[in-house]
């Protein structure tokens, strides 16, 4: 093997540098020569991927920690030459430099016709199938003979349809257009529709025509409607057995009767119809009665009807009344001056779960108030207070009366504000109870500020409040 000398030193021949890929040359320190930077004095090195035959984390173990750490490296095993220089090759390598010409490298012994394996399952492929969610904001249409028997655009527009037909045609030429698509209690709706346009005749005409249809007649609904516009208009005619007729007629039918009679005018009608009823042991919806005692409390003569269908109410063990009926009997009783009545309504209404409203408090105040017992009145306002209830204008005006009458200039004062905070403008009886209050308390000031207040809104005082209002100030001015 060639070498080099150098300065007493050998460089690594060629076969050594075609091996490591380098040379190093090992030249002995000089004193005189400068000494190199640190970064010429340690160069990098090119970045050359590791021998695998080469240990490069076994270190050189020793107990001195001065003496620096030294990687051991395997010693590099002598090639062979021949006599005339030539390198030996050895039967593998020259197998794999063959395989390098021959375009792919000797398979390992074994099966070749192996197969790829299967990819894996993804988890979005492998879920079970489901039926697709349905679309939340879609719309659903139903079938054609529903839209028509049970929507009520569809319904009013036969009745604007029959409206549009000449005089001398017959309601039978719209609905025979429509019979496969009617139902059962369809043209209820339809006949109150007339009704409203003022189309008795022809309200009656469809009523006659569905009673040749088989599919639509009998049917209470539509009889229902047709008696309850006919009694209303002053265009039915009873029956000269009303006892057999109240015996033999469906509930609804009679209801719808009564319900006419109350929305004619026709109190007495309606009156008798459920005197005979309660006789035939036919009970009928309480808010019939409700209705009753409402009409007939507005007539100072029928004060003993009232009292008569209050203690038939009272009877009834299945009472259904609605928040209206309610308010509507508790006023009626309140101008009647039955006070235990109202706070009977009122506490029945709390036992079957409701919550009071504004209008049920307000009520129940104004009676109290009216019984001139005050401090009941008082414990509702704090109840209504306690509950978060929204005053309106009436509540208001009932509370500041309250405040009045107790001589309570402060609370009256506060709720005062209240009201005009809430938006609302006071009414007449509004300012003359903030003015007596006042004048009651002497002061004088206030009550000016209310009358100018009350004169800017075109309002006048009573001559009697103007009266007091010049009496005190010269009491004031005497009095100075």
């Amino acid at each position: 093997m060639e070498s080099v000398f150098v300065g007493g030193n050998t460089i690594l021949s060629p076969h050594t540098l075609a091996m490591n890929g380098r040379v190093a040359f090992m030249v002995p320190p000089s004193s005189t020569r400068r000494s190199l930077p640190k970064n010429l004095r340690y160069p990098r090195q090119a970045k050359h991927p590791p021998d695998m035959g080469v240990n490069q984390f076994l270190k050189k173990t020793s107990n001195d920690a001065s003496e620096p750490a030294q990687t051991e490296f395997p010693e590099e095993e002598e090639e062979k030459y021949t006599e005339d220089g030539e390198i030996v090759w050895e039967s593998e390598e020259i197998e794999a430099i063959e395989s390098l010409f021959q375009g792919r490298l000797p398979q390992k012994p074994g099966s070749l016709n192996r197969q790829r394996p299967l990819p894996l399952p993804l988890p979005y492929k492998v879920r079970p199938l489901r039926l697709p969610s349905p679309k939340r904001n879609a719309v659903k249409i139903g079938p054609l003979s529903k839209q028509v028997y049970k929507n009520p655009n569809a319904l009013v527009g036969l009745a604007r349809e029959i409206r549009s037909l000449g005089e001398d045609k017959d309601v039978g030429i719209v609905l025979n257009k429509r019979v496969q698509f009617l139902r059962k209690g369809s043209l209820s709706m339809t006949i109150r529709e007339l009704r409203h346009m003022g189309l008795l005749e022809r309200a009656l005409q469809t009523f006659c025509w569905a009673q040749k249809q088989p599919q639509l007649y009998p049917d209470d609904r539509i009889l229902s409607s047709t008696v309850e516009v006919l009694a209303r208009n002053h265009e039915l005619k009873l029956p000269f057995n009303l006892d057999k007729f109240t015996s033999s007629a469906s509930r609804g039918v009679i209801e719808a009767m009564v319900r006419g009679f109350i929305k004619g005018g026709s109190l007495h009608l309606a009156w008798k119809l459920v005197t005979i009823a309660k006789d035939n042991q036919r009970k009928l919806d309480p808010s019939l009665y409700a209705k009753l005692i409402v009409e007939f409390g507005k007539n100072p003569d029928k004060h003993m009807v009232v009292i008569t269908l209050l203690e038939e109410l009272g009877e009834r063990e299945d009472l259904k009344l609605s928040q209206q009926d309610c308010t509507s009997i508790m006023k009626v009783c309140i101008r009647l001056g039955k006070f235990e009545v109202v706070k009977s309504v009122y506490d029945w209404f709390r036992q079957s779960g409701h919550d009071p409203t504004v209008v049920v408090y307000t009520t129940l105040i104004h009676s109290h108030y009216s019984e001139k017992r005050y401090k009941e009145a008082l414990a509702v306002v704090w109840e209504m207070e306690a509950s978060n209830c929204l005053f309106d204008f009436p509540a208001y005006r009932v509370v500041i009366k309250l405040f009045v009458a107790l001589n309570d200039l402060a609370r009256a004062a506060r709720y005062f504000s209240k009201l005009k905070e809430a938006g609302f403008t006071p009414t007449y009886d509004v300012y003359r109870d903030m003015i007596r209050i006042y004048m009651v308390s002497g002061r004088l000031a206030k009550c000016r500020e209310i009358c100018k207040e009350v004169e800017m809104r075109g309002l006048k005082l009573e001559q009697e409040t103007m009266s007091h209002l010049l009496q005190l100030e010269r009491d004031k001015r005497f009095g100075d």
